[in-house]
């Protein structure tokens, strides 16, 4: 059936209706009858959507394989062409292997594709049933906003770095070290997970730690890997995919650039030596000025120690370190008379030496009129620290 617009209804002359309840059985419980086949539909449905969507995970997973293997290709025939005689022989073996893999991923990919092709002619064909001639159009509202991004904070950032350096710090080291393009591209797709923000940070840090050591090239060379690694950031940024994806581009970039990019490669290159030698004098600055004070509050014990000391030169503190617990109780108690039978009770010549001892000290300060062989005292001086 058509119609005089030049519409065609012709689809809808034979529609054939699937429903559970077509066929019934005497002896057997309708509804249950009814709910088995129906359950069991619904799983046959199930596992043929689950095999459409195997196919089409399959056939994307080649084309990405494939996608790979093409541009492994690319980078092997560059170096091949600008590469060195006694490495053509290795580099033919692997683009022999490389141009295999893509020979068979090509295959897989046009075997993936038919088949899912075909899944989907079969798709077509099933008939409509309760549950696929209708669809919910929606069951719910959804307001369209976007989620903020949630922000890392600064103890959480400082964490991360900190975990992620320490984790790779030799690779770090190593990649900082490399001098030519084609090394550095080499090691970050052996390495790929280096190509990150934090891996920029632990290179800016090392430089400034080579400057202040006053390693002036070593610095030169590890800030030329960071601005290698700032650009490719920056580029990721700008094209909006992850740094590992398009690190390659960069290098095929820089490889191929022109002057003025070369220019502001450089000219980026020369700023960040800059900042670092800044930082690494305000670092040496700063490391003066903590000696310096700890120098100045070594001068001002020392002067509060000499204050301290009594008539014979003697340290208070010291001295009272130094006497029998018995003479520190009564010093504690501030008892002249605990303090005579202590001191009774000491041989004469350690007692003599004692109390010549807090009397120089200022601890013990004898009645004015006493000869020097007595032991009353009149009133006792304690410097408590």
């Amino acid at each position: 059936m058509s119609s005089g617009a030049g519409l065609d209804y012709s689809v809808w002359d034979h529609i054939y209706v699937s429903d559970d309840e077509d066929v019934a059985h005497p002896y057997v419980d309708t509804p249950s009858l009814f709910r088995m086949r129906h359950r069991t539909r619904l799983e046959r449905m199930a596992e043929f959507q689950q095999r459409g969507e195997d196919l089409e995970n399959n056939l994307a997973e080649c084309k990405r394989l494939s996608e790979e293997a093409q541009g492994r290709l690319r980078e092997l025939e560059e170096g091949r062409k600008e590469g060195e005689e006694e490495e053509d022989e290795e580099r033919d073996a692997e683009l022999k292997k490389l141009q295999a893999e893509a020979r068979k991923l090509r295959k897989d990919e046009k075997t993936f594709a038919n088949m899912l092709k075909e899944h989907q002619r079969e798709e077509k064909k099933l008939p409509w049933n309760v549950d696929s001639i209708s669809r919910e159009g929606f069951s719910r509202s959804i307001v369209n906003i976007q989620p903020a991004d949630k922000k890392e904070t600064e103890a959480e950032k400082l964490e991360k770095q900190k975990s992620f350096a320490e984790k790779h710090v030799e690779e770090i080291k190593h990649f900082g070290m490399l001098r030519r393009w084609d090394d550095s591209q080499k090691y970050l797709s052996d390495n790929p997970h280096l190509v990150c923000e934090e891996t920029a940070n632990s290179l800016v840090a090392a430089c400034i730690d080579f400057e202040v050591d006053e390693k002036h090239a070593l610095m030169e060379q590890v800030a030329h890997q960071a601005i290698v690694m700032q650009c490719i950031l920056d580029l990721a940024r700008t094209v909006k995919v992850d740094p590992r994806g398009c690190f390659r581009k960069f290098f095929s970039n820089i490889k191929t650039a022109d002057q003025t990019y070369q220019d502001a490669f450089h000219h980026e290159l020369e700023l960040l030596k800059e900042r670092v030698r800044s930082c690494a004098q305000i670092r040496m600055e700063n490391a003066m000025e903590e000696v310096e004070e700890e120098e100045e509050e070594e001068e001002e014990e020392e002067e509060e120690r000499l204050g301290r000391l009594g008539p014979g030169g003697l340290d208070p503190v010291e001295v009272y370190e130094s006497l029998p617990e018995d003479i520190q109780r009564g010093f504690d108690e501030k008892n002249i008379q605990m303090l005579q039978q202590a001191m009774s009770k000491l041989h004469p010549e350690e007692g003599k030496f004692h109390l010549k001892r807090c009397i120089d000290s200022g601890l013990w300060v004898p009645e004015s009129g006493e000869g020097d062989d007595e032991e009353e005292e009149d009133e006792e001086d304690e410097d408590e620290s």
